[in-house]
């Protein structure tokens, strides 16, 4: 199961690319990294811990 690589960030709704840094918790609630830092890596949805979300290779 692939994961779903969301686009926004769930707290400031900032665009996240898919080359984006982003962060994720094991629900796949995602994040940008200044809010990931501002919630000191913790998911406000169910309390796990955020982690650096894998980046997808681009075609090219």
């Amino acid at each position: 199961m692939a994961l779903e690589m969301r686009t926004i960030c769930e707290k400031c709704e900032t665009g996240l690319g898919h080359d984006t840094e982003a962060h994720i918790c094991s629900f796949e609630c995602t994040f940008c990294g200044p809010c990931t830092e501002a919630m000191d890596r913790v998911c406000p949805n169910c309390g796990g811990e955020l982690v650096r979300r894998p980046r997808r290779k681009t075609e090219g």
